[in-house]
């Protein structure tokens, strides 16, 4: 009888997808985590895992080629390069490793991927960079697709949309489906009522029918931008209507006689209920209470791991009926021009789009300037286009982000 189905986890962080995964039933031949104060929690809560501290893209830290044939590549790979409160870089960020997971899947060769990220990925900003990824992932003989998760579909009392991407060998692929959202949406005053109460505070039941709603995001925040609040200001002002007070994170549960004007505090042990976290998910922060907020407000909220990585598990395992196929939204004017292999004008371009508008055009050519290279030619008939090299990082030994990210890994989160 085969053994249990194995993973390998990349950017693990403080555990939020790896409680996730073993709950859908893997077991961890290894995770990696760039952050000592993650891995410390991470090796806490788990210490017969076999962890590796350092740069996933460094071959010091850990040989990809080790675990050639693994179940399943899981990660959550750096944020930054994609948010839409940030710059957007996407390929140009020394912290993207995105597309350096895709092409480590060439490497690891896994029945199975999982890769998740934020909301900005699924914007229009990086139709191209998506649309490479999934070409990739079928050069290398998988079936992938994306979807956008609301982590309040699965259990989670806060909105928190991610962005995820799963891969699976072409046998297996037929078996997966996306996980059906849960029939009971759970609210941070359900959530988090008896942890309010917890030290006798009087408050507490008229509190926890106020919050009776969905939280907005938690964030984490980074190395670089300070300590822990509950997020940027329109975040904090739906917080305030929930009656917590955004302005930074408690050491404790309010006491008996407590009074506030907006509302009480979270403790950690607070967001981390609301980032999933709970006696179904139960798990140990390590660290300073930044350090530990930090650690929470970055990861990937357990029961969506856990929903998405049984409906992968069931794959591996052929379970259920096999469906047909799964549909490829392509971005027309990267397919154009990818397929053309030299410069394609733009008459050409706006007849293989449908007419599309120049200036509509010529915004999205910008767009995808942003992650590859591309020539313009000048003509008398109007500007020609040709699609080069992608510039994201992919384990090249010359590329910029070795440089950048030494230079700025003291921020790095």
């Amino acid at each position: 009888m085969a053994g249990p189905e194995e993973v390998v986890e990349i950017c693990a962080g403080a555990g939020g997808q790896a409680l996730g995964l073993e709950r859908a039933g893997f077991e961890h031949a290894l995770a990696v985590e760039l952050d000592e104060n993650a891995l410390n929690t991470l090796k806490h809560n788990r210490p017969s895992w076999k962890t590796a501290l350092g740069d996933v893209a460094n071959l010091a830290t850990w040989k990809p080629s080790d675990y050639e044939g693994i179940d399943l590549l899981a990660g959550g790979v750096p944020c930054p390069p994609f948010t839409i409160a940030g710059k957007q870089l996407g390929a140009t960020d020394e912290r993207d490793l995105f597309a350096w997971a895709v092409e480590l899947a060439g490497v690891v060769k896994p029945r199975a991927l999982l890769l998740e990220n934020v909301r900005g990925l699924s914007m229009p900003r990086f139709s191209g960079y998506r649309q490479h990824v999934l070409d990739r992932l079928a050069g290398l003989g998988y079936v992938a697709s994306w979807r956008l998760l609301q982590a309040s579909d699965y259990g989670v009392p806060q909105l928190r949309p991610r962005f995820v991407l799963v891969a699976i060998n072409k046998d297996d692929a037929p078996y997966f489906s996306w996980p059906e959202p849960a029939e009971h949406v759970v609210t941070v005053g359900e959530a988090i009522g008896d942890l309010m109460a917890s030290e006798g505070w009087e408050g507490a039941t008229d509190w926890a029918s106020k919050a009776d709603k969905i939280a907005p995001t938690i964030v984490g925040g980074s190395k670089k931008h300070g300590g822990a609040d509950l997020g940027p200001t329109r975040a904090k002002r739906a917080w305030r209507e929930m009656g917590v007070d955004a302005m930074g994170v408690a050491d404790a549960p309010p006491q008996p006689g407590a009074t506030f004007e907006v509302g009480p505090k979270l403790t950690c042990e607070m967001v981390a209920r609301i980032q999933g976290w709970s006696d179904d998910y139960e798990w140990t922060f390590t660290g300073r209470k930044t350090s530990r907020y930090r650690q929470i407000g970055n990861a990937f909220p357990p029961p969506v791991a856990a929903a998405v990585g049984t409906s992968i598990m069931r794959a591996l395992r052929n379970e259920g009926d096999p469906a047909a196929g799964v549909p490829v939204d392509h971005d027309p004017i990267y397919l154009a021009l990818r397929k053309a292999g030299g410069f394609v004008t733009q008459a050409q371009l706006i007849r293989a789009v449908g007419g599309i508008e120049v200036p509509e055009l010529e915004r999205r050519i910008g767009l995808l300037s942003r992650d590859f290279d591309l020539t313009i030619e000048t003509r008398s008939a109007g500007p020609a286009y040709q699609l080069g090299g992608f510039k994201a990082f992919v384990g090249q030994s010359d590329h910029l982000r070795h440089d950048a990210f030494q230079k700025n890994l003291s921020s790095i989160s």
